[in-house]
């Protein structure tokens, strides 16, 4: 299918929200470090600056150079400047700011020889990255043509016959690194030392050389990278072994995971309901719980022999709330939840609700914040009340019902079925090449002026399939949420019906749910199960 392909961060629109992400990986994992890269360039140092204090374990500065053979040619020359200007100013910045110690710097773009790895220890780097030069050393000729699965050396391709003349074996990788190492001995040897750490940051080893040759180097200034203070006197910033990553400190999953209910359920899995207050300072919460239980029991391992864990929160949730959950969970909120509800959720359901002595009408008031869904794979949202901007934006598997949203609805989405029960924002469908959405339209001619129709086609809703869809999400709506508005659609079903657009891409035009065509037997694939 036409796929296209949204910034690899459609989420991060400030260092808040990489902050939040950041975070969100640190609750899923406690254990993993979580690396940010940043290509070289003027005022590197600042941004690198906000993202230790967002709390990555590893900043990756990355030079202009080097670049794959898929790359193409004007990205490798002009993309950014050389990782020497890089990193020199990440850390100089880090370190006048006492952040240095935060962030492990990691440098690459078109590192090839020993000599490159010494340089850029003595400026900071304490991982150094390679690219290029390791393809190469397989095999790779840089013939740039991957996308085209024609590698002359069967490198990137599929063709059993191309793939038959691939010459690389591991052997070639760690020979080349061997060389590289030894010579990092052997410029080591010279300067009389015995430890790269002992080199890292150690500017004043850097002088410009008196012979330049050719002649037009001679006046370069050079101050970026030899002005940089010197840490030879400071060494407390080096790690010279392997640092734990950042901790979230005490959060609502560790008290959820301790509780002995929940740890037999989840042990034995078995079946367990439990409720806890929540307060929107508590952001990722089931991130933890879901982590735990893909590393014990898989994806859905937890599901499959009947787990079910149903944990019910009253309050307001913080960002985040219910990422990553897995199949065989449920997490229900009284109250309301912020931005990023169910990010990359995989399986169970989300469901929010107000609190049972609220007297605000549901359909008329927010209770789910922006971004909600952002990359979900599977898994269930039901929210009782509307939605903010951006709501199932890269939406792949999952299925929502929820009372309206705010701009930019179902952006970029790829699959899953998404229902409205109310107006939405403007802008409904920008970049959506899968999935299938149905949206009520109570006033006449309000929801074609909002929909971008550039990839996606509305059309009534006049399939069985798909009405048995639309109904199906309907009735699981209001019975996990008691919805008032679900209510009334369902009692007169024959009047709601054909007040219901289905917003179909081109990949589902011939879905049973889209379509009453007759699919032809060679046309069967494209049916989405």
């Amino acid at each position: 299918m036409t796929l296209i392909s949204p910034p690899p961060h459609h989420d991060i629109y400030s260092i808040e929200d990489l902050a939040q992400l950041i975070y969100d990986c640190h609750m899923v994992n406690p254990n993993a470090k979580v690396s940010v890269k940043l290509v070289a360039g003027a005022g590197i140092g600042t941004i690198a600056s906000g993202v230790a204090k967002a709390d990555a374990d590893v900043i990756q500065v990355s030079g202009h150079d080097g670049g794959t053979g898929a790359s193409p040619l004007s990205s490798i020359k002009h993309a950014g400047a050389p990782w020497e200007l890089g990193l020199s100013e990440v850390h100089s910045t880090l370190y006048a700011n006492g952040l240095r110690d935060r962030v492990t710097l990691r440098v690459d773009g078109g590192m090839k020889t020993g000599w490159d790895v010494v340089l850029g220890a003595t400026m900071g780097g304490e991982e150094f990255g390679f690219g290029t030069i390791a393809m190469i050393a397989e095999g790779c000729i840089m013939a740039r043509i991957c996308h085209t699965n024609n590698c002359p050396v069967g490198v990137t391709t599929q063709k059993e016959a191309l793939r038959k003349k691939f010459p690389g074996t591991p052997e070639h990788v760690v020979n080349y690194f061997q060389f590289v190492a030894e010579e990092v001995r052997q410029v080591m040897a010279q300067l009389g030392y015995t430890k790269l750490t002992d080199l890292m940051g150690r500017s004043d080893l850097l002088v410009n050389r008196a012979d330049a040759d050719p002649v037009k180097t001679k006046n370069m200034d050079l101050s970026f990278i030899t002005g940089v203070p010197s840490t030879k006197e400071d060494r407390s910033w080096v790690h010279t072994q392997k640092e734990p990553a950042h901790s979230t400190g005490s959060v609502l999953d560790d008290d959820i995971l301790a509780d002995k209910d929940v740890a037999a359920a989840i042990d034995g899995r078995t079946q367990v309901k439990k409720e806890f207050k929540i307060i929107n300072t508590d952001r990722s919460t089931g991130a933890r719980v879901s982590g735990h239980m893909a590393k014990k029991w898989g994806n859905a391992g937890f599901e499959a022999e009947g787990g079910d864990l149903h944990l019910v929160f009253k309050g307001s949730a913080g960002q985040s709330f219910g990422a990553y959950t897995l199949p065989g969970m449920t997490m229900e909120v009284q109250g309301e939840v912020n931005d990023y509800v169910g990010k990359s959720i995989h399986g169970g359901k989300i469901v929010v609700r107000p609190p049972a002595e609220s007297t605000l009408v549901p359909e008329d008031n927010v209770i789910v914040g922006n971004t909600a869904l952002y990359g979900a794979t599977g898994g269930y949202l039901f929210a009782n009340g509307r939605g903010g901007e951006r709501f199932a934006v890269r939406n792949s598997r999952c299925q929502a019902v929820i009372e309206g949203a705010g701009d930019h609805a179902l952006e970029y989405m790829t699959g899953g079925v998404v229902v409205m029960l109310g107006e939405t924002g403007r802008n409904v469908g920008a970049g959506m090449t899968g999935g299938l959405a149905y949206l009520l339209e109570e006033k006449e001619g309000t929801v074609a002026p909002r929909l971008n129709t550039e990839i996606i086609k509305a059309q009534r809703v006049h399939t069985k399939p798909g009405e048995d869809q639309l109904k199906g999400l309907i009735e699981q709506h209001v019975a996990q949420t008691g919805s008032p508005k679900g209510k009334k659609i369902l009692a007169a079903w024959d009047e709601y019906l054909p007040k219901f657009w289905q917003l179909v891409p081109p990949s589902e035009a011939k879905t049973p749910e889209a379509s009453d065509q007759q699919i032809a037997p060679q046309d069967a694939s494209a049916v989405k199960v």
